[in-house]
């Protein structure tokens, strides 16, 4: 049975066991994200690097997904996937995108945008080549975002794969690889007694990075 909208309402957790003040952040928004996604990790929130990934649907509507990040640097936040998949798609037509970092245990929040580009392939297949065998072969067997008619398919191709790379390395599907978000904007959210939270947003700039308080 559905909550009723009282029910829906009552779900409130009040926040304000931290603070963030211009004098907490550092000059480096990567630097902050750094600094914070450490914090992630000690308080052992489940899958820390798991974001929202935003981008222009081809219809013109907003599309939303979870994916991992695999690496930041100050060039940007670094995911991967199948260049045939919907949101490569929709980044090949519009090289936009929008993350977010939901760590709801500490109350906090990350947003990022910004403009997207492949990796190098060199870089793909450094991290291609480090993960588990059978996640190598499964980028071999999804045809990612298709339509298919039964899960039965997959183990098929599965089976299939794992008997045609066996005794060797998996290769590097070239419909495989990874995309890194440039930020433009990246804003940092800490919840606040009363929703008055705090907010602060980097603006890139010729000189560097802008920082502004938001109003919550």
């Amino acid at each position: 049975m559905s909550k009723s909208h009282e029910q829906i309402a009552a779900m409130r957790e009040e926040y304000g066991s931290r603070e963030l003040r211009r004098n907490d952040l550092a000059a480096d928004p990567i630097a902050q994200f750094d600094h914070w996604f450490a914090e992630a990790r000690e308080v052992e929130i489940h899958e820390p690097n798991a974001m929202t990934l935003s981008t222009v649907g081809l219809d013109g509507c907003p599309a939303s997904r979870t994916v991992l990040m695999k690496f930041f640097n100050q060039d940007g936040f670094v995911f991967y996937t199948n260049y045939g998949s919907a949101k490569a798609k929709e980044i090949a037509a519009t090289p936009k995108a929008a993350l977010l970092f939901p760590w709801l245990p500490l109350e906090r929040q990350v947003r990022i945008e910004g403009d997207v580009e492949k990796v190098g392939a060199a870089e793909s297949l450094k991290y291609f080549a480090s993960r588990p065998r059978d996640s190598q072969i499964g980028a071999w067997v999804s045809d990612q975002s298709s339509v298919i008619d039964s899960r039965a398919l997959l183990l098929n191709k599965m089976a299939e794969f794992t008997a045609k790379f066996k005794g060797g390395d998996v290769p590097l599907p070239s419909f495989w690889g990874g995309y890194r978000v440039k930020p433009t904007k990246i804003e940092f959210w800490q919840g606040g007694k009363g929703r008055v939270h705090d907010r602060f947003r980097y603006s890139r700039e010729e000189a560097g990075w802008r920082i502004d308080r938001l109003a919550p």
